[in-house]
């Protein structure tokens, strides 16, 4: 089929279309699979030596799938959205036939029989896997610092991370190289590297997308979901891999978010806990966007959010135990600790010696922990907080310093994040200003369970009276 191209485009401008406009242009037939494939790989090419988003790219793969959506829209066959959109996938789930590292030098060489759930559900709506992208070490870091495969360099500043353990994918998103990716968030890995890296990511209700065929972390507190470069994109790759809602929830819709949007709408702002210490140009970035979504008819009301500061040591027990108890089941852990890098084994071996009376007291502070979101959400549609409570610091920075006090790079990261973790609630992150340094920084939004499709109209509202998430970082 010969490919119209009625409004020829540098290759940058093709790169960095929306999900939504490039669906268009595709059905239209004024650009092709082909093209937007080679515009991807071609940013691969160039920039990953850079960024080091990728482990594998499978370009032969990538290119025949493009030509095969290519035919299937010219014949009127058009599966949705998706069809013929250059994605990439976080190297822990299961893609068949090509390997599957999971950032580890254990599964180095692993190429599973099958794909994962969502890696079905994707192929079914038409999108062409670019390949597989790098991250925390079996997925149990915040920063995505790889021993095995080297670190994620921040798109904004490549001595910067990029955030993890779904750092890769985000910084494959905000440097053009593809046009989404699926991560995997466990305490802030869909929601920590889109805030660092400028894009946007959503943390879906847990159980709402299929884990199958995904290499856990902690089983209880594990979720799939989208890393985009807008609101409407992470809505429509949720479309693509959501299982059922409970009767009588909304499923999301990217065309109608616009229309979704209340005349009137509360926002909780967190007394306690989310907003304890936080860096002071974050926090003033975060009270700028109140006053946008103010502007858009939100009420701003303040939540007490009493509990959630202590639950969070049970939840950090949930996290340890589940994790070595996994890697103990695979007989990783510990006939092959020297294998692993030293965070990571640190940190099973901690989760060895969490008693069995702790783990089931963490678990115990679940319904704790669900009682502050439960009394917020009978009074406000939303929670407001920080995605992150800092910019990306340094590569092999290890403590960070906020209001005077002296705090782990992890610590920070994941202490705002795994609360909706703990309970379920879907969260998504929405690019809200830069610092000084010119470092993203990121707006969380945290609704009701199941509430994806207000959650998203609030965040697309948000977004589109700003102009954030139109920046892009300046890589050559």
């Amino acid at each position: 089929m010969p490919r119209a191209r009625r409004n020829p485009r540098p290759e940058p401008e093709l790169a960095f279309l929306s999900i939504e406009r490039a669906a268009t242009l595709l059905r239209r037939k004024e650009i092709s699979p082909v093209e937007l494939v080679d515009a991807s790989l071609a940013r691969i090419e160039a920039l990953n030596p850079q960024v080091n988003a990728f482990i594998t790219v499978v370009a032969d793969r990538a290119r025949r799938e493009a030509r095969n959506a290519e035919r299937e829209i010219a014949r009127g066959k058009w599966k949705g959205p998706l069809h013929g959109i250059p994605v990439s996938l976080k190297d822990n789930i299961w893609t068949r036939g090509i390997r599957t590292t999971l950032g580890s030098k254990i599964l180095a060489d692993f190429v599973p029989s099958e794909d994962a759930g969502v890696v079905k559900r994707l192929a079914l709506a038409g999108a062409i896997l670019l390949g597989k992208t790098n991250m925390h070490e079996f997925a149990y870091g915040i920063t995505n610092e790889n021993p095995h495969y080297g670190p994620a360099r921040n798109p904004w500043n490549r001595e910067r991370i990029t955030g993890g353990s779904s750092g890769g994918s985000a910084a494959a998103v905000a440097s053009g190289m593809c046009f989404g990716s699926l991560g995997t968030d466990t305490g802030g890995s869909l929601r920590v590297p889109p805030a660092l890296c400028g894009v946007v990511g959503l943390k879906p209700t847990f159980g709402l997308s299929s884990v199958a065929g995904i290499v856990p972390l902690a089983l209880s507190l594990d979720h799939v979901g989208p890393i985009a470069r807008s609101v409407a994109d992470a809505c429509i790759f949720v479309e693509a891999i959501a299982d059922e809602y409970p009767k009588g929830m909304p499923r999301p819709d990217y065309r109608k978010l616009p229309r979704s949007l209340p005349k009137r709408f509360r926002v909780g702002w967190p007394e306690d806990y989310f907003f304890d210490r936080v860096d002071p140009e974050v926090r003033a970035l975060l009270e700028g966007a109140a006053k946008v979504l103010r502007s858009l008819g939100a009420t701003i009301a303040k939540v007490s959010m009493s509990r959630i500061g202590g639950t969070l040591a049970g939840a950090n027990n949930v996290a340890l135990a589940e994790a070595t108890q996994y890697h103990e089941s695979q007989g990783y852990f510990p006939p092959r600790a020297d294998e692993y890098g030293e965070d990571v084994r640190y940190r099973l071996k901690q989760g060895g010696e969490v008693r069995a009376v702790d783990y089931l007291n963490g678990l115990a502070m679940r319904s704790e922990a669900d009682k502050d979101f439960q009394a917020a959400f009978e009074r406000v549609d939303v929670i407001l907080a920080p995605s992150a409570p800092i910019p990306a610091p340094r590569i092999g920075q290890s403590d960070v310093e906020i209001a005077g006090e002296k705090e782990t790079v992890r610590s920070a990261l994941v202490r705002l994040n795994r609360p909706a973790n703990f309970t379920g609630h879907p969260a998504i992150s929405v690019p809200c200003g830069f610092t000084r340094e010119g470092l993203p920084a990121g707006l969380q939004l945290i609704g009701p369970r199941w509430g994806e499709a207000r959650l998203l109209a609030i965040a697309q509202a948000y977004e589109a009276a700003t102009d954030w998430h139109n920046r892009h970082p300046e890589l050559s």
